[in-house]
């Protein structure tokens, strides 16, 4: 699984006008399912979210994670994470997941930072979202697991 994780000072989701997901301070997350990955995926990579440090600490220096700074999380389904782009000028997606699989893996990993992060808003799997997002930095990192 890939996550591309944003620091945001707020970040929202918005399918057909309609706004389903928005947060305050904390991380906006593409995630990305790969054909391989299973339930040990989705475990490894909340964790790394929820623990990765990239909000300041009193020094101005990334020591905090989003546990640590109790901010919010907003997480998005995107399938072209998983896509390989090392060959000529469009996209494979033979490594992504099937989507009824990608969208199992993509409901537990949702779960799984529920039962860890107070404030956990999504996207909706499949749809043609509107993401807006004021990334804070910037600050961006590509997390796998």
């Amino acid at each position: 699984m890939i996550a591309l994780i944003q620091r945001v000072t707020e970040a929202s989701v918005r399918v057909e006008g309609e706004l389903v997901g928005c947060i305050g301070a904390g991380l906006l997350a593409l995630i990305g399912v790969e054909r391989d990955d299973g339930e040990d995926n989705a475990a490894r990579l909340v964790d790394r979210m929820l623990t990765y440090r990239v909000f300041g600490d009193d020094a101005g220096r990334m020591n905090r994670s989003l546990l640590d700074s109790q901010g919010a999380l907003l997480l998005v389904p995107q399938f072209t994470l998983a896509a390989d782009t090392r060959k000529g000028t469009r996209a494979s997606f033979s490594s992504a997941a099937p989507p009824e699989r990608a969208r199992e893996l993509f409901d537990h990993l949702v779960t799984l930072a529920r039962a860890r992060c107070a404030v956990v808003q999504t996207g909706v799997f499949g749809a043609d979202m509107a993401v807006a997002s004021i990334n804070h930095g910037p600050v961006t990192f590509r997390l796998e697991a």
